[in-house]
């Protein structure tokens, strides 16, 4: 058991740019526009031989007196509470500032232990407002550079009591696994070993961050009226009805000619990276406008992508035909992407709760389908009915022999067909092969692969027998 860090200062004072020093990797975004987080971000820290869980927070101050930044500041408290020590974060070239004040009174009253750091102290440039942090009366400050990584040994001095402390209280184990909201478990509950990793991803305001504060059972991610208030995304390690699942709540996306802003394509480039690392892609659509073509380019994203797909339809409270529109749903997706025909659709409601055991379930049967294996025997068996009711179409009165297929891969599935004349055989036959797929092994809804191969791409001596 490890130790966990939150870092907390004023907004531009270099918070994400030191997240991502201590974490090894460029998880948070990071811009000269101040406010650019706005959730806590958890993840793995490192400095030397020291390990701790790391926290993001968004930055406190004058906007703080509104109902937004009241929201911002209540996340931040929240990470807090939760963390064992707290890194303060001050801006050694702008000096103390009075919201400088303001989060060390906070940080006396929430914080269990607090390290005083002073950023971009590189060059002379700092020296004043490095003084000036002595005022502060929270011992002595460190200077540090987050972004050219100067100070690092001196914040391991400051570290490793934490360290040694939390290793002579509690043990170090590697079973246990730190979730974001606070709590433990120990990560064996999927097939797989591993969590299950959910991308949610949609249009923004169609309620991505309410449904999984729903799920998680308290207000863990910010939330509001305001469309386009998640920006990073934002990774969430729960147990979920028995199943560790691993979720990440995405940023809204827009079609590209709406896209405005380095930070917003900043914000979009993430999503896609969740759901490049995801398993399972949830597109939640809003009941009031479900099915926009933004909605079909996500999910067609996610195919290409070769995620399993499942569509939540949220906002459900506020339908009133629920069996009628359900219905017209389901025809309209099926029509609109073939190529995930049966994938699972699911009413819920974030603000009421309906329907999540439902999307718990589809879930977990998409994954399973994701990851399904068939073995040689019944695929051929299966390729010589469907060969037998609608044999290859013969393109220049010359036929196309499908000799055999195997399964080579899984997530998602892939096959092999072995044929001749494998590039004049039509797209559609391969659409009426992965149709008759899926309703002979039940792999609806999920991404399938075909790869055809000749026998003289096999064997490179038949050309010159």
């Amino acid at each position: 058991m490890t130790f966990s860090l939150a870092i907390v200062g004023r907004p531009n004072v270099g918070k994400s740019t030191l997240f991502n020093r201590l974490v090894g990797k460029r998880l948070a975004l990071v811009s000269d526009e101040p406010g650019v987080t706005r959730d806590f971000r958890e993840g793995e820290g490192k400095i030397g031989d020291i390990r701790f869980a790391v926290i993001d927070t968004a930055g406190i101050g004058a906007s703080m007196e509104t109902s937004f930044g009241a929201r911002m500041q209540a996340m931040t408290e929240r990470a807090l509470e939760i963390s064992d020590a707290c890194l303060f974060l001050v801006d050694a070239r702008a000096g103390i500032l009075a919201a400088d004040r303001t989060i060390a009174d906070l940080v006396r009253k929430k914080a269990k232990r607090v390290v005083l750091a002073a950023n971009k102290s590189e060059g002379r440039a700092g020296d004043e407002g490095f003084a000036e942090a002595f005022e502060l009366g929270l011992g002595e400050p460190i200077g540090i550079s987050a972004e050219h990584g100067e100070g690092m040994g001196e914040l391991y001095a400051s570290l490793l009591p934490f360290s040694r402390q939390f290793e002579s209280e509690f043990g170090q184990t590697e079973t246990d696994v730190q979730i974001e909201s606070g709590t433990k478990f120990a990560d064996s509950a999927s097939e797989s070993g591993q969590p299950v990793k959910i991308a949610l991803i949609g249009r923004p305001n169609a309620g991505k961050s309410t449904l999984i504060n729903r799920i998680l059972g308290e207000e863990r991610l910010l939330t509001g009226s305001e469309a386009g208030l998640t920006r990073d995304s934002i990774s969430v390690l729960i147990e979920w009805n028995g199943s560790p699942i691993r979720i990440f709540d995405t940023a809204g996306m827009r079609k590209r000619s709406k896209v405005q802003g380095k930070l917003e394509r900043l914000s979009v480039a993430d999503g896609l990276r969740s759901v490049r690392f995801a398993e399972v892609a949830v597109i939640l659509l809003d009941s009031g406008e479900p099915f926009l073509l933004q909605d079909l380019r996500l999910a067609d994203l996610a195919e290409r992508e070769g995620r399993a797909v499942v569509v939540a339809v949220n906002k459900w409270d506020l339908v009133r035909d629920r069996k009628k529109i359900l219905e017209s749903l389901r025809t309209e997706f099926e029509q609109s992407l073939p190529q995930l025909r049966g994938a699972p659709l699911v009413p819920v409601s974030a603000k009421t709760g309906f329907g999540l055991n439902e999307l718990h379930g589809a879930i977990r049967e998409a994954w399973r389908i994701w990851n399904f294996r068939l073995s040689t025997g019944p695929l051929n068996r299966w390729l010589a009915a469907m060969i037998d009711a609608h044999p290859p179409p013969a393109p220049g009165g010359k036929r196309i022999r499908l000799r055999y297929i195997s399964q080579v891969n899984a997530r998602p599935p892939g096959f092999v067909i072995m044929c001749s004349r494998p590039r004049n055989l039509p797209k559609s036959y391969l659409r009426y092969l992965a149709n008759g797929l899926r309703e002979e092994f039940g792999l609806r809804g999920t991404p399938l692969r075909f790869f055809l191969r000749s026998q003289e791409e096999q064997n490179p001596y038949a050309k010159s027998r």
